[in-house]
């Protein structure tokens, strides 16, 4: 229950505020709603394990059975509460169009998350969620904190009995709902400190009850009281309403009734290029322009107004539209299922409370069985009172004390019978009050973490998905609420952020650094002039998403269980490079320090890199100094050098081929043609040769064994003098085309 914001006492009356009449039906219409609320608490009981009634316990004790109790309800509640506990998610606000809304929606997320936890929205949507799959209705209250030392938003879940709806609405998220009303019960000192102006009426109920209006009547007529008191005494004249159920004499405490309700009103709207619908304000210089330059055009439109007003039995405390922007009530139902006829919610306790009473009931009957006797005997057999032979035979160490004389009569008869016959059935039936219970839960023993009758994992799966798809819907329910929970506390932070500049920093993780975002940070166009705001908060267009982003320990373990073995596989260079995001998945307080470290570790060189690195620098420090032109300068030398080396080797081993052929040839000449030596020798002389001195070495040219000295044939008759270098000759002439040995038969050459 919110009372900030409260309006001052001398602000005008307002056409739509709620009247004592109007409150009067509401309440008249309250008691008029279906009665589920008995029901439900009964419920509840059961799942919180009181499952025998007084009336019952007092019979049984009459009849001896003990009471006996084994909760089922309790652990398959728990069950579903650690199911969604374990599947935990985390709100994400994602921009729902348009351009530059990436930034805004990245800091309203990081805004978002901080709210989340510190406001305790996880606690609370999970305290609501044992309501809802209980009997079927939970309630969390979003709203700003009263006490400025604190967060400034809270969250917080109510008790379903202090909270009363319109049952004609059909709406989820009661966004059709007529009203909403709380009730509290609260101590008359701090209700004056809430509402100052009606302290005189608050305290003066403290003192006197409810029928402090007759007490000071005497003392008031004559004058001297206020004019509000005037009021409060006629309402409190009027008032119908039983007393008790607004004050209560003992603790005298005062219960006072928060009341949301909506008022249907006519206005105009305008609708924005980009989507948006606004309520037309005629004093806005903005919506005056777009009217007047036909952006758009004003249209009359039916909207609800969210207003809140206090009430003290008969009496108004306050009065006021919403201090929310929000269209909604600030608490969100968590629904399980509903009544198709009358609206009423219920849960699966309603299902499990017979196989409940069945079971507890078997076991009573099957302990009071397995001490139960049966007696038959005639009167007069037992030497004492029918009183103290019953107390005595229920003994474990009776001791019957038979008439001796009575026993010796002709038909006299004393038994004592034990039946256990009955206690298999009992057993089975048993058996199956534990086994219906799972059935209409839909949690198997292995959904509960307990050995059922699956004989293997994928059994044991397969029951385990199947509990889950049981509960869908349920959870399909739960994730509708609490995000209708975060779209409540962005709605808040954004109307504290408003137009003004803010500076988000947006802290890192263990992979990625601190980021700062500024918002509605002004601008100028350095082409037009004019002045805008960048990353405007209220001109982005945001929802709040659920994504699976690792909220929970078990997820971020499945995680990194997956991560690792997918990152065996790779080569070494990328496993190195995926470290830091599976440190990340870690639950260890020191991740980034961890990831630092890896990273550290990676930037150090190895001894190949050192080396490659001094290499690199010795370059750069000579190419600096200048010398750079002079080794390039040395280096192409150098490889002259080496070319010029490799060309006179090439050319020593040519000449020296020549000399040889040379020397070949001048034998063969002198060898075929002795009378030339002498000619030969005087053109050498002329030319100025002489031998030298010493003499060269031997070639020592190899000689074959079968050589002969070659006869000098004389020339053929009718032959022309052979002059060409190749060797035998070739007739010049011949009866072919084809000449000597070019032809391929040897018939058509010349005979010697």
């Amino acid at each position: 229950m919110d009372a900030a914001n409260i309006k001052a006492p001398e602000a005008p009356a307002d056409e739509l505020a709620l009247n004592l009449n109007e409150y009067t039906e509401i309440m008249a219409e309250i008691e008029e709603q279906p009665r589920w609320r008995t029901t439900a608490d009964r419920e509840m009981d059961y799942a919180d394990g009181n499952q025998l009634a007084s009336d019952l316990l007092q019979r049984q004790r009459e009849l001896g059975i003990p009471p006996a109790v084994e909760d089922l309800i309790g652990p398959a509640l728990l069950s579903i509460q650690g199911y969604e506990a374990t599947i935990r998610t985390d709100w994400r606000v994602t921009a729902a169009g348009g351009t530059g809304g990436q930034d805004v929606a990245d800091a309203l997320n990081y805004k978002l998350n901080q709210a989340e936890r510190e406001s305790r929205a996880d606690r609370a949507c999970s305290d609501a969620f044992r309501g809802q799959i209980a009997v079927g209705i939970g309630w969390v209250e979003v709203r700003r904190e009263s006490d400025p030392f604190k967060f400034p938003y809270r969250c917080q879940a109510v008790h379903r009995n202090e909270i009363h709806w319109d049952f004609a609405a059909q709406e989820p998220d009661l966004s059709d709902a007529r009203y909403l009303r709380r009730q509290r019960w609260l101590h008359p000192s701090r209700l004056a400190l809430m509402f100052p102006q009606h302290r005189e009426l608050i305290l003066s109920i403290d003192r006197h009850g409810p029928g402090w209006w007759a007490e000071q009547a005497i003392e008031a007529a004559d004058g001297g009281s206020s004019t509000g008191l005037n009021n409060a005494w006629a309402e409190a004249r009027a008032w119908t309403a039983l007393e008790e159920r607004w004050y209560n004499p003992t603790s005298k405490e005062v219960c006072v009734a928060e009341v949301w309700y909506r008022r249907w009103v006519r206005v105009p709207v305008i609708k924005t290029p980009d989507g948006r619908v606004v309520e037309f304000d005629e004093g806005h210089l903005a919506h005056q322009v777009a009217v007047a330059s036909s952006a758009t055009v004003p249209q009359m439109a039916v909207v609800a107004r969210v207003r809140r007003s206090y009430w003290l039995g008969p009496h108004l405390l306050d009065d006021a539209p919403s201090p929310y922007s929000h269209s909604h009530f600030p608490y969100v139902p968590f629904w399980g299922f509903r009544e198709d006829t009358t609206g009423v919610p219920y849960g699966y306790v309603r299902g499990m409370i017979y196989p409940q009473d069945s079971l507890n009931s078997g076991i009573s009957k099957l302990r009071w069985g397995l001490s139960a006797v049966r007696t038959e005997r005639t009167k007069g057999a037992v030497a004492m009172s029918d009183a103290q032979f019953r107390r005595q035979i229920a003994r474990v160490d009776a001791d019957i004390v038979l008439d001796a004389d009575h026993m010796g009569r002709n038909g006299a008869r004393f038994e004592v019978k034990r039946d256990f016959q009955l206690n298999a059935q009992h057993f089975q039936m048993m058996q199956d009050a534990r086994q219906s219970i799972q059935r209409v839960s839909a949690v198997t023993a292995g959904f509960m973490g307990k050995q059922g009758t699956a004989t293997s994992g994928l059994q044991e799966q397969t029951q385990v998905e199947q509990s889950n798809q049981s509960l869908a819907r349920a959870m399909d329910n739960f994730r509708a609420a609490r995000s209708m929970v975060g779209e409540l506390l962005l709605s808040m932070i954004i109307d504290d952020l408003g137009d003004q500049e803010q500076v988000v920093v947006i802290e890192g993780d263990a992979v990625r650094e601190d980021r700062t975002v500024v918002i509605n940070k002004p601008e100028v166009d350095p082409v037009s002039g004019y002045h805008y705001l960048s990353n405007d908060l209220l001109r982005t267009r945001l929802q709040v998403a659920l994504e699976e982003v690792p909220s929970t320990a078990s997820y971020r373990g499945q995680q990194l269980n997956a991560m690792s073995e997918a990152v065996k596989s790779l080569p070494p260079q990328y496993q190195a490079a995926m470290m830091p995001f599976m440190v990340s998945l870690m639950d260890v307080p020191f991740k980034r320090d961890v990831v630092e470290a890896i990273r550290a570790a990676a930037q150090q060189e190895s001894p190949e890199q050192v080396e490659q690195r001094i290499q690199q620098a010795v370059q750069d420090a000579l190419a600096k100094s200048g010398a750079e032109l002079k080794l390039r300068e040395l280096a192409i030398k150098e490889r002259k050098s080496e070319s010029e080396i490799a060309e006179i080797q090439a050319r020593a081993v040519q000449i020296g081929v020549q000399a040889a052929y040379s020397a070949m040839q001048a034998g063969v000449q002198v060898a075929s043609m002795p009378q030339i030596a002498p000619i030969a020798d005087a053109v050498m002389q002329g030319a100025g040769y002489q031998r030298p001195n010493p003499a060269g070495q031997d070639p020592n040219f190899p000689v074959s064994t079968g050589a002969q000295t070659p006869q000098v044939s004389q020339p053929t008759p009718g032959v022309q003098q052979n002059t060409s270098p190749a060797y035998p000759p070739v007739p010049q002439d011949g009866p072919s085309p084809m000449q000597g040995i070019e032809t391929p038969r040897p018939d058509d050459n010349l005979q010697a």
